[in-house]
């Protein structure tokens, strides 16, 4: 895997995590395909909805890097081989009581996601896909967080800040929400959207 890989995603969060493994890295911003956005197919399982969706992307990013893409950025001593590098996507939801909670498309949706989340307990969902040496690397990660109950002026405040959006489940943990998160069992790197024991998991397989 020669330590260069390429990260298949516009989340500033993610390339910060790998960063912070030391993982050298370019960034592949790839035109999302037409249509909605990650669309879940019906009656689809949560978990089986994060995996495709972040296989898809992964997929999706080969096709596109070999079909004339090129990064968006890469290291100053990034290789010349860098469309032999592996691809690395993932896909973060949150659930719960069955429903899959994705990104807020307006404000009252942001309202109603932090209602459902306030005062219980919520699992969130990290699928990891990595394409490397011809074929696909998988791994997810699932964290079950608590929410303190929130009053409408709380979310309103944190609708107002603009941090819900464009964030599954309405919230970022590593924002002002941390307040907000009362226990977390798994990994906080997951909740971020890279869970970083099962990335270097799937890196250390890659390069095996």
């Amino acid at each position: 895997m020669a330590g260069f890989m390429l990260l298949a995603s516009a989340s500033p969060r993610r390339h910060e995590i790998l960063t912070q493994l030391g993982v050298a890295h370019g960034v592949l911003h790839v035109p999302a395909p037409e249509g909605e956005d990650e669309p879940r197919l019906a009656h689809e399982p949560a978990v089986e909805y994060v995996c495709r969706t972040a296989r898809n992307k992964a997929l999706h990013a080969h096709a596109w890097l070999h079909a004339g893409g090129r990064p968006a950025s890469i290291p100053p001593d990034w290789p010349i081989q860098w469309h032999q590098c592996p691809i690395l996507c993932a896909d973060t939801t949150v659930t719960v009581d069955g429903q899959v909670l994705g990104k807020p498309a307006d404000e009252a949706d942001a309202a109603r996601m932090l209602r459902l989340l306030s005062g219980r307990r919520h699992q969130v969902l990290t699928a990891v896909a990595l394409w490397a040496r011809g074929r696909l690397w998988e791994a997810l990660s699932a964290s079950d967080v608590d929410v303190e109950a929130l009053a409408e002026p709380d979310i309103a405040a944190y609708i107002a800040s603009g941090e819900p959006f464009g964030k599954a489940g309405a919230y970022a943990i590593q924002g002002r929400a941390a307040a907000f998160i009362t226990r977390l069992e798994g990994s906080y790197t997951g909740v971020m959207g890279l869970p970083a024991h099962e990335t270097m998991m799937l890196l250390r397989s890659a390069a095996a």
